[in-house]
């Protein structure tokens, strides 16, 4: 069997009483309904501190997120828990497997082409996400998303922000954003290195993270069908 598991990632279990009403209330997804979902968790602002792919196990939650920043969000989550008696914790005993192709799993809620994604023990790992990733412009994790308002982070277009479900944390300067149709900086990946808006630089796969103003990303854009509808609007 092909090596799948996603070693940069890590999972978030949250079990105890109504977990997905003490979520609903914090992240910028519904997740009252049909999981996985991805989401986020921002600050009041409305900017990205954590984003993660929320997955259901039963009565639990478990949060797929990046692994460098696990601790960190169990740590975020804990504060908001209060006297709530709920258990936020790694899981341990399994993790996050991905494909671009086959029929296990399933699509990745952000874009069916980023492939299918699943949860189970760990194994080898996989190869080529990175790029697999960034070449159909879909970004991620702290260095790509962390600190800019998380519309500019492509959110409404990769569905990671419900504006029917209520209220969540920065969801007033989201909303009055996406209201005013005023996304004026947006994430692009970038052929080569991206210049002085670049965020993060992948030398090994040639690729750029830029953050710009809407229309005037650098040359060498990689502007996704997905992506160009919103740029045109």
């Amino acid at each position: 069997m092909d090596a799948t598991t996603l070693a940069d990632r890590a999972l978030v279990r949250l079990s105890g009483e109504d977990v997905r009403g003490f979520i609903q209330g914090l992240v910028t997804s519904d997740v009252a309904g049909a999981l996985p979902v991805w989401a986020g968790l921002l600050t009041p602002q409305g900017k990205c501190l954590f984003d993660f792919i929320v997955w259901e196990d039963q009565v639990d939650l478990l949060l797929d997120c990046e692994a460098e920043q696990a601790d960190a969000l169990v740590k975020r989550l804990s504060i908001y828990r209060l006297r709530r008696p709920i258990a936020i914790e790694l899981e341990g005993n399994l993790a996050v497997h991905w494909s671009p192709h086959g029929s296990l799993g399933v699509a990745d809620p952000r874009l069916p082409d980023l492939g299918r994604r699943w949860l189970a023990p760990a194994t080898g790992s996989a190869s080529g996400w990175l790029e697999h990733r960034l070449r159909l412009g879909v970004c991620e994790g702290s260095a790509e998303l962390g600190d800019l308002l998380w519309l500019e982070c492509n959110a409404a277009e990769l569905g990671g922000v419900s504006f029917s479900k209520g209220c969540f944390v920065g969801q007033e300067n989201t909303a009055r954003m996406n209201w005013r149709q005023k996304v004026n900086r947006r994430l692009a990946v970038v052929e080569g290195d991206g210049g002085p808006r670049t965020r993060v630089f992948y030398n090994d796969i040639g690729l750029s993270v830029v953050h710009a103003r809407a229309d005037d990303f650098p040359p060498g854009a990689i502007i996704p069908g997905w992506l160009k509808a919103s740029l045109t609007a």
